[in-house]
């Protein structure tokens, strides 16, 4: 590791295979009076009452007291503990030093004043061991945790957490709290993008794994604040509001979701592509298509009522036999560019190909981007579906709306939230 001295110690405690379940790591910095009770403290409770095997990984970031030195100590006398010298400062730095490295199957950190009740320790990691999250985080802010802390770090939390969700529109609830786990596998995809070194890091990890659709389980903890902390505040917190507005810029860029292949991107383009190509080609051929409705478009674009009632015709004396909303993205067009084929059909096209483009988007996130990919082939090339999309019946707005439902029924799923679930009950009502 570059600008890094490492000494190892005796293989981890519990272990019976070649690989690590949970690497613990512990970031100092002069922290020579609390890391001896703290470390041994934390050993005596995975000796004793933690069921997978584990590592604790002491990372010191620079310290010029004697850190260093108990460190090494700690590394020789406690069976499964180790420590690693980095020679600059930042947490950040030093977690992706260990992380990178790390041959356990999921790799966490706490901070050394040990502020989170360390029966949280399973419940964190459980999730990430049995595949079905990929980054947990501690939080104190969720119902059910239980915090002792002053009014000032108080504010300043919910404050910074409340800019994460208006600006960023996170959706984790605690994003400081000195108490995540990740995947390993997870953590080198994610690692390489991550540019802060400092506390940002944690933000970033998270907003980046949030971005990326993984899953992040939470656990409501007890937390005891430290008063000796020796954070500064001030320049942390500006720090925070440069690298939210660096990832704010980012994302508004495009950024493309990490653990995709370079190929996606340019197959789902090619696919999309390829269904306007297959919809539109010659779409005049079918003329007015079916006339019943052609005429309630035409006659949508004449009178106001009717395009709200759904009429047949501008004197609104027969309504369609199909809500009136079916109607209304044709007659927008047909307003718009004048009533004709086109007018009428490309509407039609085009709610297609974003059907197809939102079936993509459903499947991948439950599958893979090929997965996706071959889904939104095959509907777009079934026979049915190119009618249907060619022609003016209402059917082609109700596909799109019912995929739609579907992909916020998986969202729904994945994050719990109601709004999804409104939003699949809107869509299919």
């Amino acid at each position: 590791m570059d600008g890094a001295s490492e000494l190892v110690a005796e293989a981890p405690h519990r272990s019976t295979s070649t690989e690590t379940a949970v690497e613990i790591v512990v970031p100092v910095y002069n922290e020579a009076a609390d890391l001896r009770r703290s470390i041994e403290r934390l050993h005596a409770y995975l000796t004793h009452r933690f069921p997978l095997s584990w590592r604790i990984t002491i990372a010191d970031n620079a310290s010029t007291d004697e850190t260093w030195s108990i460190a090494c100590e700690l590394a020789c006398e406690l069976k499964g503990v180790r420590a690693i010298h980095i020679d600059r400062k930042g947490r950040g730095r030093a977690l992706r030093e260990v992380w990178s490295a790390s041959t356990a199957q999921v790799v966490a950190y706490m901070d050394v004043d040990l502020s989170t009740d360390l029966d949280a320790l399973l419940p964190l990691v459980a999730p990430l061991v049995s595949g079905h999250s990929d980054v947990a985080i501690g939080t104190r802010l969720a119902a059910g945790a239980r915090v002792v802390r002053g009014p000032k770090r108080e504010v300043i939390s919910r404050v910074y957490n409340m800019l994460l969700k208006a600006t960023m529109r996170s959706r984790f609830s605690d994003a400081q709290c000195g108490f995540k786990a990740v995947r390993a596998d997870v953590a080198r995809r994610l690692l390489p993008m991550i540019e802060d070194q400092e506390w940002f890091f944690d933000t970033e990890l998270l907003l980046l794994a949030e971005h990326d659709g993984l899953r992040i389980h939470e656990v409501p903890v007890d937390w005891v604040d430290d008063t000796d902390s020796r954070v500064n505040v001030v320049g942390t917190a500006t720090a925070d509001l440069r690298g939210m507005w660096r990832m704010k810029r980012s994302f508004a860029a495009g950024r493309e979701r990490h653990d995709d292949p370079r190929w996606v991107r340019p197959a789902l383009i090619a696919l999309l592509a390829g269904t306007a190509l297959l919809y539109m080609w010659d779409l005049s051929a079918s003329g007015w298509s079916n006339a019943f409705y052609s005429a309630a478009v035409q006659a949508g674009t004449k009178s106001w009522k009717a395009f709200f009632f759904g009429s047949s015709d501008a004197a609104n004396f027969i309504t369609v036999d199909k809500p009136p909303a079916s109607l209304w993205v044709m007659e927008i067009s047909a307003r718009m560019f004048g009533v004709n084929s086109w007018s009428i059909l490309v509407p039609q096209a085009l709610e297609g190909v974003a059907a197809v483009g939102v079936l993509y988007a459903t499947v991948r996130r439950w599958f893979s981007p090929g997965s996706g990919l071959i889904a939104g082939a095959v509907m777009a090339t079934t026979p049915v579906a190119a009618l249907m999309f060619r022609f003016d019946n209402p059917d082609a707005l109700l596909v799109l709306l019912l995929t739609g439902a579907a992909y916020a029924m998986v969202r729904a799923h994945e994050d719990g939230r109601t709004r999804w679930l409104v939003l699949a009950c809107a869509l299919v009502g």
